[in-house]
Parts: structure tokens; C-alpha cells; sequence
């Protein structure tokens, strides 16, 4: 296996991290990651399937020159709330966003790239997981990339270098109440 620390601080071979499971924080994770990458001085590419684009997160990361968005719909919905018309649209919407975004992320040698929410948008029937995992064997070599998503297939967690679970034992949803702006989202 190829060493991929550099102690001078330049680049590494880029690993692929997936924050799955049915717990709160899976974006937050990767906004994390996204965060420390930045501060450290990599830039930064970000697309968010299934969200509009004014996530409170983003607000914050918007601000810093290193972190890059690449915006979506300005309305989303539920997989389950989208008619089979919507649905064709949004897998066609997504398709042209992800081309968009990969090859933006090699055009500019960006260090990492998270797409949030695509593992999700894989198990509702919005994109192609073979798209993307044809993507992760081509990818740059030292794009870091990071996914999220609940319920990754095998073949995505085979693809991973990391991968964690944020397991739910309690949420205040179960209960019926709503996410609140600045805490779930």
C-alpha cells in the first residue's frame, strides 16, 4: 500500500469517507471534515442532493475562501412527496449536476469534494450508484471525497477507506416535533 502522508504538508492520496446510518449528524460530520480540511488550507468543493441551498451550515462555510458550493434547487422535497414526473426530472437534474461537480472538482484541483446526501439520493431512486462508483475508481488521486447518506450498498462500502456510523438511540422527531434552524438544520 502507498504511504500517503506527507509530513511537509502537501498533499495525499485522496480516501473516500462515507457517515451513514439513522442518527442525527451524518452532514455535520462531513461539514466537520470539510471545516478542518479548509483551515488547513485545501480547497473545498461542496454539492448537497436532496436540500435547498440555505442549510445553516453553509452560511458559515460560504464565508471562507478555501470552501466552494455548488448550488442546487432552491426547493426540495421528499423522494416520497415527488411525482414519477418530478422523479425523472430530479434523476436528470441530478445526473448534470454530478458531471458538473466532478469535473469542476478535477478541472480545479480542489483537495476534497462532499457529496452530501447522495447515498440517500441513490436508495430513493434519484441517481445512479454505478455513476458514482465509476467516478470513485477515476477519481484525481488526491481528491479526498467525502459521502453521506443512509443505508450505503456493499459495493459503495467496499469503495470507502472510512466509513462510520452515527447510530440513533433517541430523537426528539420520534416524538413528533420539528427540526429546529441552527440544530437540525
Amino acid at each position: 500500500m502507498e504511504d500517503s502522508t506527507n509530513t511537509s504538508g502537501g498533499r495525499t492520496t485522496g480516501y473516500i469517507h462515507i457517515y451513514c446510518g439513522n442518527g442525527k449528524g451524518k452532514t455535520t460530520c462531513g461539514m466537520g471534515l470539510c471545516t478542518r480540511a479548509a483551515g488547513f488550507g485545501y480547497k473545498v468543493l461542496i454539492y448537497q442532493f436532496m436540500k435547498n441551498n440555505s442549510t445553516s451550515e453553509r452560511k458559515v462555510l460560504e464565508a471562507l475562501d478555501q470552501v466552494t458550493f455548488v448550488d442546487g434547487l432552491e426547493q426540495e422535497k421528499f423522494s416520497f412527496g415527488m411525482t414519477e414526473e418530478e422523479r425523472k426530472q430530479r434523476r436528470a437534474y441530478y445526473l448534470e449536476r454530478f458531471s458538473f461537480v466532478t469535473e469542476l472538482a478535477a478541472k480545479e484541483d480542489y483537495d476534497v469534494l462532499f457529496l452530501d446526501e447522495i447515498i440517500y439520493a441513490i436508495r430513493a431512486g434519484l441517481f445512479d450508484e454505478r455513476i458514482l462508483l465509476d467516478f470513485l475508481v477515476c477519481k484525481p488521486k488526491y481528491l479526498e471525497v467525502i459521502l453521506t447518506g443512509q443505508n450505503p450498498s456493499k459495493a459503495l462500502l467496499t469503495a470507502a477507506d472510512y466509513v462510520s456510523e452515527i447510530c440513533k438511540i433517541k430523537h426528539p422527531y420520534d416524538k413528533g416535533l420539528p427540526a429546529r434552524k441552527g440544530i437540525e438544520k
